[in-house]
């Protein structure tokens, strides 16, 4: 059950638009369920006074406005409030005396008529559809006070859920002041009368979103709206410092011919100009060389930078299961970062990935506040996943973004997590959305890179499966092998290991240390995550088609990679040293 509140200063033109046709004649024999005492004339249904509707309607005007009128110059400019119901479309039809009740409890529980206090200010149900009502009413009590209306919205968001557990209906989660403004009516309607896919509202949300993800500095940030086709208009102080933007969309005008622009504060609470300048403060870490991330040369730029942002994502994930409030800080990073993968990533799974990003956004806002923030580290993996430009569908660009895409599915799943332990029902469940997305994009990513590994793995030769098969049934016991010997989940981590072992790597050591990095309870296919996992700390080829480094004959390397390295200027990843527990130790800032 949804309410929406709005304030106005026209009783009568409300109750027109209550009791016409609406605006795509939707509205079904509209009439009162409800009113402040019972008695109201009723324009639909009532013609015993007056066969004329429009004459009941002037009464009906008349005596919400009486106490407004007898008010005078201390009744409030607007002074009609306005408050729409929805009940969830799997719910069953409320009856007519139903919905006088949820008014009755909503207008008792916003003050603007306390139970039993005679002076309440005066008001009615309206309903024209099955699924909604309209309350209207008007603020100005009978002893000609104002009445107590703080925090109307949270107090009506709170009945509905008491309503919804008393009554059986779908429960949707409790907000914290946090989400993003909805487009209204009348912005959706715009949207379906001028043809395009959604509001206006939601298209520049998106794109203002995008330009952040990873900007190093304001006037880039601005850079990248105006290139994106925006419109911007600054907002200056008479000193000529800027206080805020507005953007508007091309093509999209009022009545009156003129651009519709929203402030950036409008679109999201964290897309306003001081709030964008907070994150910008925190730093974006200088782009070292691909060499100095333990990348190979012969990789594209896209998939060198999957890589390291992996590892990021990785760090970010032990950071929220470690408990800690200054993980907040890091839902944003993870945020930009999804951003940057869907605006960068093959057509193939750019609409699960932005689909992702846009569940996410929601996830990215509450009320924690990190006391130390440092999201240099993975803003800097946005940033260079966005320089890199697109990766292509396939060879190691795809491989490499089943890798990352793989990596964020662990990502959002400890926020998920991470929201819940707070009480964050909206941002958890939006975290769980992201999982369902991810986890169809990993598998349009993956599937070509994961079944080749397959067939490698099912063509090894037979000692070599077997010692390989051995060491991951020492390592993953609940792991086991099927017994009739057809392929298994664990031929694509059986041929990886091979390959490891082959680049010089010891593969039980590797295979302990990719184990060790954490969250592999919450993951779908824990061998599909070890093999993205010991890929890239092996520095093997995420497509196994590519070439794999041969060590030198007679020599053995070791299982550390230079990709899991950090400098002094990133945040480390989450890979642990042979031997020990990334959970005991605090990260490094």
């Amino acid at each position: 059950m949804v309410p929406k509140i709005r304030r106005g200063g026209r009783t009568h033109g409300l109750l027109i638009y209550l009791y016409g046709p609406g605006k795509r004649d939707e509205h079904i024999d509209p009439h009162l369920v409800g009113s402040w005492d019972g008695f109201a004339p009723d324009p639909g249904r009532d013609t015993s006074a007056d066969p004329d509707p429009k004459v009941t309607l002037a009464r009906l005007t008349a005596a919400l406005d009486l106490r407004v009128k007898q008010a005078g110059d201390r009744a409030p400019a607007k002074h009609v409030w306005h408050c729409s119901v929805r009940t969830d479309p799997g719910d069953r039809m409320l009856t007519d005396a139903e919905w006088n009740t949820v008014a009755q409890r909503l207008v008792a529980a916003t003050g603007i008529a306390p139970e039993d206090d005679p002076d309440g200010c005066r008001w009615v149900a309206v309903r024209h559809a099955d699924d909604h009502i309209h309350i209207l009413a008007t603020m100005v009590r009978g002893d000609l006070r104002r009445p107590r209306m703080n925090y109307d919205f949270k107090k009506a968001q709170a009945e509905c859920r008491r309503i919804e557990q008393e009554w059986g209906l779908r429960r949707l989660n409790p907000g914290d002041g946090t989400g993003s403004k909805a487009p209204t009516s009348a912005e959706r309607f715009k949207a379906e009368r001028t043809g395009r896919p959604e509001p206006t509202r939601e298209t520049l949300r998106e794109a203002v979103r995008q330009a952040v993800a990873g900007a190093a500095t304001e006037e880039e940030f601005f850079t990248r709206l105006r290139e994106a086709g925006l419109r911007v208009k600054m907002r200056h102080a008479p000193s000529g410092d800027a206080l805020g933007y507005n953007v508007a969309l091309p093509g999209d005008r009022n009545r009156n011919g003129e651009p519709v622009w929203y402030p950036g504060s409008k679109l999201a609470p964290d897309l306003s100009l001081p709030k964008i300048r907070l994150r910008l403060a925190d730093g974006t870490a200088e782009r070292a060389t691909p060499s100095a991330v333990g990348s190979r040369s012969d990789w594209s730029p896209p998939a060198r930078e999957r890589r390291s942002a992996a590892g990021i994502a990785e760090h970010a994930i032990i950071l929220l299961g470690s408990g800690d409030d200054n993980a907040a800080a890091q839902l944003v990073g993870v945020g930009e970062l999804l951003d940057a993968v869907a605006q960068t990533s093959p057509a193939a799974t750019r609409a699960e990935l932005a689909a992702a990003a846009r569940e996410f956004e929601r996830a990215t806002r509450s009320h924690v506040r990190a006391e130390r923030a440092d999201t240099r580290a993975i803003r800097s993996a946005a940033r260079g996943i966005i320089q890199a430009g697109s990766a292509l569908g396939r060879g190691e660009d795809g491989g490499t973004t089943a890798m990352l895409v793989s990596t964020l599915v662990l990502v959002a799943l400890a926020a998920a997590h991470w929201h819940s332990a707070r009480g964050h029902a909206q941002q958890a469940h939006a975290s769980r959305q992201t999982v369902e997305h991810l986890r169809a994009a990993y598998r349009q990513a993956a599937a070509t890179p994961m079944r080749a590994l397959r067939d490698q793995g099912c063509a090894l030769p037979e000692a070599v499966r077997r010692t390989h098969e051995a060491t991951i049934r020492a390592a993953l016991p609940e792991q086991g092998l099927r017994a009739d010997g057809t392929p298994t989940k664990t031929d694509a981590l059986a041929a990886t290991l091979a390959q490891a072992e082959q680049a010089g790597h010891d593969p039980k050591a590797l295979l302990q240390r990719a184990i060790a990095m954490r969250e592999l309870d919450t993951a779908e296919d824990v061998n599909d995550v070890l093999v993205w996992r010991l890929r890239r700390l092996a520095q093997l080829p995420a497509h196994p088609g590519e070439a794999t480094p041969h060590p030198q004959a007679g020599t053995h390397q070791p299982t550390t990679s230079t990709n899991d390295r950090t400098s002094n200027r990133t945040a480390p990843t989450a890979a642990a040293r042979p031997g020990s527990d990334p959970r005991t130790r605090p990260p490094r800032r």
